[in-house]
């Protein structure tokens, strides 16, 4: 049985998405599964070996990246951490770049979202298990968790001497999947001033300010979107960057988890 006194006084979860299935430097300490009105979830009690610290780690596509990002039960996922005590969450998110300085390989910390996904159970308040309510979201993450990713790649990068490009804010575009837009949909998203293109940014952000969660996400930039490279957008060379990506991540997320 889980028990919230086992992690102290407040929890910290870490949700991974593509290319983040493990975590460097880290320990399972425990498999954990939930039953919620949603679904069943399963997640990760883990360790900081360096820092003796613990957190929580969820696959976000489940064991082997099976579930694609349209068919995440995003409700089962987000109720079953706030069932375990989740106050902050750090989501990791691959992007594809919009804006020119978002070179492959580099990280963002976007401040803004906008929804173009559709069909997904995006509330808990829909009048069924939950009255309906409006939660405001002007600011869709959390800043104090923002400044604390951000300051955690800056420390990272301090530690391994990479000096890695990073934007400190940004739009994120969040689209069905789970194919790849095409180079129109990528112009509309230009125009509409989005800086990052992903397919798990909502309603999860959403889902969490409902539950009263500090959320904040760091992206990876792992391919030019559609349109604006003359190559063409080969997997193996996203997962080329992911692979490389991760070390850098990984060392974002100890530093996250040893403030905490």
């Amino acid at each position: 049985m889980f028990s919230r006194d086992l992690v102290g006084g407040y929890m910290l979860a870490i949700i991974g998405g593509t290319g983040l299935s493990g975590l460097q430097g880290f320990e399972l300490v425990e498999k954990l599964a939930l039953k919620t009105p949603y679904a069943r979830a399963k997640v990760r009690l883990s360790r900081l070996q360096s820092a003796e610290k613990e957190f929580l780690f969820l696959l976000r596509h489940g064991a082997n990246h099976k579930i694609p990002p349209h068919q995440i039960n995003y409700r089962a996922n987000i109720a079953t951490l706030a069932e375990l005590g989740v106050t902050e969450i750090v989501a990791v998110n691959a992007v594809g770049a919009i804006h020119g300085d978002l070179l492959p390989g580099s990280v963002a910390v976007p401040d803004q979202i906008i929804d173009y996904s559709y069909s997904r159970d995006v509330s808990f308040f829909d009048g069924k298990l939950k009255p309906v309510h409006h939660i405001d979201f002007t600011d869709p993450y959390s800043e104090p968790m923002r400044q604390r990713i951000l300051a955690a790649i800056g420390a990272a990068n301090a530690h391994t001497k990479t000096g890695g490009g990073v934007m400190a804010r940004g739009t994120y575009a969040c689209t069905q999947g789970p194919r790849l837009e095409t180079a129109a949909e990528i112009r509309r998203l230009a125009q509409d001033g989005c800086d990052m293109v992903g397919m798990t940014g909502m309603p999860e952000a959403a889902l969490a300010r409902e539950l009263e969660i500090d959320y904040a996400s760091l992206a990876l930039s792992v391919n030019w979107a559609a349109g604006l490279s003359k190559e063409p957008i080969l997997l193996e060379d996203i997962h080329a960057v992911l692979e490389k990506g991760m070390d850098l991540i990984s060392s974002v997320l100890a530093e996250v988890v040893a403030q905490s």
